[in-house]
């Protein structure tokens, strides 16, 4: 999210989560003030390698709950940071996967974050609009609950159904750039679409 006034739009709609990118580099760069927010909304800042100090400022800064690390941050790294930080506020590491995502490199993660997110392994650190082949999953060793991103828009809600109906540890649906005018900017009706699809599927 990006805009003032988009932003209420959508908090309107009640996700669970709402992300604000904090990486200088992206077109959906966040440099505002997050307005008040339904408090059953989790603030979620973004950032890609970024260091611990900044990380910090910006949590107090906008009270974020949840932290989503998208760059290639190390063990040692997110251990740092969930010691540093208050307990109730969520880190989520991003992973990047194609067909050959080893699942290995999970577990020593396991213990220092919250959830995992899979990501499409693109150019970008993400928001590329492209999903992978959710079959991978099947490998996925952990029962730490996990994001599913990548390129899922209204069309890929069939198929998203059918991976809820698995025994995968699904805890959200990540959604961005198929819902979007323009970077950051989210089409509000197709948003509320997808958000009750969503509700329907988990129900």
């Amino acid at each position: 999210m990006k805009y003032h006034e988009n932003i209420l739009e959508v908090a309107s709609l009640l996700p669970d989560y709402m992300g604000f990118i904090f990486w200088a580099k992206s077109s959906r760069y966040f440099d505002g003030i997050i307005p008040i927010l339904p408090k059953s909304i989790k603030k979620t800042g973004v950032f890609v390698n970024e260091t611990i100090d900044e990380i910090l400022a910006k949590a107090e800064k906008h009270d974020l709950q949840a932290i989503q690390l998208h760059g290639s941050e190390s063990v040692t790294f997110c251990k740092e940071l969930k010691n540093k930080m208050h307990t109730e506020i969520e880190i989520i590491k991003v992973f990047s996967v194609d067909d050959s995502f080893d699942f290995e490199l999970l577990k020593p993660y396991e213990t220092v974050c919250d959830y995992f997110l899979f990501d499409t392994k693109g150019k970008l650190p993400g928001g590329n609009g492209t999903t992978f082949d959710w079959k991978t999953l099947e490998n996925y060793p952990s029962t730490k609950p996990f994001f599913l991103s990548g390129g899922i828009g209204i069309e890929e809600l069939q198929s998203v159904q059918e991976i809820l109906k698995t025994k995968l540890p699904i805890h959200a649906i990540d959604v961005n750039s198929k819902f979007e005018i323009e970077p950051g900017l989210k089409n509000v009706e197709l948003s509320k679409d997808a958000i009750i699809r969503i509700s329907n599927i988990k129900q």
